[in-house]
């Protein structure tokens, strides 16, 4: 076997990744014929067919699928190399990219993210918006350097810290229900009625969904205030975050379905980061930042009622 190159790799990697010979040629900015004889040399220096060619879109064989698989690890420890050594050679990113998730504060997040990035003059922030396993997919593929959403805290190849606690609501407009509103309400009596969901913004990764009544029809929306609009025009129901209703609570333009059999969540979101990929001093300042506001956050974004958090205010004063 003969040696291949890291050109023949990443050729292979983006026809698998985008699916064709043109559109990987695209994706690396190259020509359609030097991407197909970079495979090409690569499945001969193999002795592997890695890609089958019979049907209308070329597929990687089952192991081109492994293959692939060990390549991805290579590439991604070379595109952190060239990462760290860009940050070595020039003190401090010229660039972060960070993902807000649709669940995130934005008031509040993007406040934050704005005092800090005004100390950073020379760092050009790339701000994105993603729903859903959107933001997960997005730092998994290494094209976001901190995201701000939930995660799945057992992957080792992330680290983070908790940034907020948010209780989740299902909600209706009054009149919505062709039935009284109440704490009982199973699932199935809202299977006629159109529950508004979040779209999932993940390219590639398996859809996720998150209260979702089976066989009910959809209303699916980009963000989480457009389906608060479209709840409170009556048009679906659906479950939002407490903090962006609490006044439609408090006045009696939405109300609360949760119960014993439709409950709502409190979600714990996070600020993350790869654990496995050089970071920039900007990026470690940002980290510490948000740990360091992320105190104020939580208490700000309390799940408790208004009732129960001036209970507990009550109490701390008796003890004081």
């Amino acid at each position: 076997m003969t040696a291949f190159t890291l050109h023949d790799l990443q050729c292979f990697d983006a026809v698998v990744r985008a699916g064709g010979f043109q559109a990987a040629a695209a994706l690396l900015h190259r020509s359609h014929p030097s991407v197909f004889a970079a495979v090409a040399k690569l499945e001969k220096q193999l002795d592997l067919p890695l890609l089958d060619r019979s049907g209308y879109r070329v597929a990687p064989t089952a192991a081109g699928r492994s293959f692939h698989r060990r390549a991805q690890t290579l590439l991604r420890e070379l595109d952190g190399l060239r990462t760290h050594a860009a940050q070595l050679a020039m003190g401090e990113e010229s660039e972060l990219r960070v993902v807000i998730g649709d669940l995130c504060p934005l008031q509040q997040t993007l406040g934050l993210l704005t005092r800090f990035f005004a100390t950073c003059p020379a760092t050009r922030l790339h701000l994105h918006f993603e729903a859903v396993s959107g933001p997960r997919e997005r730092l998994l593929d290494g094209d976001a350097d901190l995201v701000l959403h939930h995660v799945d805290r057992a992957d080792p190849r992330v680290e983070w810290f908790d940034l907020c606690r948010l209780a989740i609501v299902p909600v209706v407009a009054p009149g919505f229900l062709p039935f009284a509103a109440s704490r009982n309400i199973r699932p199935e009596s809202l299977r006629d009625l159109t529950q508004c969901v979040i779209r999932d913004t993940a390219r590639h990764s398996p859809a996720s969904n998150y209260f979702i009544v089976e066989g009910a029809p959809q209303c699916t929306v980009a963000d989480q205030s457009m389906k608060k609009e479209m709840i409170l025009q009556g048009m679906g129901w659906g479950h939002l975050p407490r903090y962006l209703i609490e006044r439609e609570l408090r006045d009696g333009r939405l109300l609360s379905i949760a119960g014993r059999h439709l409950r709502g969540k409190t979600e714990e979101l996070a600020v993350a980061r790869r654990s496995d990929r050089p970071q920039g001093p900007v990026a470690n300042r940002l980290w510490r930042y948000l740990q360091e506001q992320a105190p104020k956050l939580r208490s700000a974004l309390d799940p408790a009622t208004p009732k129960l958090r001036k209970e507990r205010a009550r109490r701390g004063s008796a003890r004081r």
